[in-house]
């Protein structure tokens, strides 16, 4: 009789059991002597031992009746067989205790009374010859696999629609670190924020935080959501819920978030300022980036380079691989060296003593393209360095490394 009547249905998949019927589920392999008061390990011992025992009396039973000689002595009820008995014995008892042990059935029995653990259940009650007060719901197997059957785990690989939380930038954040603080890379990080350059994050600064990673991407005139889609590798219908958009149209200038996309190599080198390597060995500036009085006229001038000092014939290097568009004299930088990078980027090392690269040349980075001098108008041995963008100037202290 249920503990809730007769009339009472336990719900489909699951068993109410009283602490009688907890032993019935050895049947059905889930929990096997669960209201016993011994261990599983102990009865099959103590069975073990049994075994152990009556084998040693029939070898001894059959060594007497054969007319063999016994190899031992009985002594106070108890008697020694000979090491053949015990052995044969011994196997028997191994025997018997691997045919009766059911590993799977001990390790669901451990995910019972997990399950009973975490539903707030005192495992010590019931246990022991104890009594139950509450029938105790039991997952059994059927019930695990059905739930397993209703379970859409195609739900994990569908498109979610992006959604944001806010984060304001702590002393001591970087970018890499909050990238791993919320699950995502530095690319998703960097694009959802507008981040230029990962080394000017300020206290304070409100960050936005999606919960999926991936770039945005700015529509172009000529661009379609299929064309998108087809550059990034993924399905317009994904980027339609991912950005909620209810028609292909796109309005050029918007811009649409593409999940799982990445930042090019070049982009994310410029912004988080190693694009380049330094040209010289030494890395002391004499003249930074900016409006200066210029040594030779006294008159406000913007210097669109870095002044890098240097003794005369020390080695100047490419600052990344490229090919030399221009090697040459002009008066104001004396011998110079103009290289072309990927993405726009250029280069060029001024007031060389020597040039040892001609135009055209393809150079790798830190290869040594000439020396520092002191050629053009030039106050003395230094290396005056510009990187170019776009044909605009940038300050090369935010791209060197």
């Amino acid at each position: 009789m249920s503990l809730y009547g007769n009339n009472y249905r336990a719900p489909q998949g699951r068993q109410v059991l009283s602490n009688r019927a907890i032993a019935k589920e050895q049947k059905i392999g889930i929990i096997k002597q669960f209201g016993s008061s011994k261990p599983k390990a102990s009865l099959f011992l103590e069975n073990g031992l049994k075994l152990f025992r009556r084998s040693a009396e029939l070898f001894a039973k059959y060594f007497s009746g054969s007319g063999m000689q016994m190899p031992g002595k009985f002594a106070g009820g108890h008697f020694k067989i000979g090491k053949f008995a015990i052995r044969l014995a011994f196997i028997a008892c191994l025997v018997h205790l691997s045919f009766n042990i059911d590993f799977s059935r001990l390790s669901l029995q451990e995910d019972s009374l997990r399950n009973l653990s975490l539903r707030g259940l005192s495992l010590q009650s019931g246990v022991g010859g104890g009594s139950v007060s509450e029938p105790i719901v039991v997952e059994t197997l059927a019930s695990l696999e059905f739930e397993y059957e209703i379970f859409d785990f195609d739900t994990l690989s569908r498109p979610r629609t992006l959604i944001f939380s806010s984060y304001s930038i702590q002393p001591g954040d970087m970018i890499g670190d909050l990238a791993r603080k919320f699950g995502l890379n530095q690319d998703t990080i960097i694009s959802v924020n507008n981040i230029r350059n990962s080394r000017l994050l300020q206290i304070g600064q409100p960050l936005r935080i999606p919960n999926q990673d991936g770039i945005y991407h700015v529509v172009s005139p000529t661009d379609t959501l299929h064309s998108i889609a087809e550059r990034y590798r993924t399905d317009p219908v994904t980027l339609q819920v991912v950005n909620m958009l209810f028609s292909e149209d796109l309005r050029p200038g918007t811009s649409i978030f593409i999940p799982d996309a990445r930042l090019d190599s070049a982009t994310l080198q410029e912004i988080n300022g190693d694009m380049f390597i330094w040209p010289v060995p030494g890395r002391f500036i004499t003249s930074p980036y900016g409006w200066r009085n210029s040594p030779f006229t006294g008159r406000r001038q913007f210097h669109t380079g870095i002044d890098i000092r240097g003794s005369t014939g020390t080695p100047v290097w490419a600052a990344n691989a490229g090919r030399v568009s221009t090697a040459g004299w002009n008066n104001v930088f004396g011998n110079y060296v103009i290289i072309d990078h990927h993405s726009g980027w250029r280069t060029l090392y001024a007031h060389l003593s020597v040039i040892r690269v001609r135009r055209g040349d393809f150079v790798r980075a830190n290869q040594r393209i000439g020396d520092v001098g002191s050629t053009g108008m030039s106050t003395g041995p230094h290396l005056h360095f510009t990187v170019f963008r776009n044909g605009v100037t940038v300050n090369p202290r935010t791209v060197l490394r």
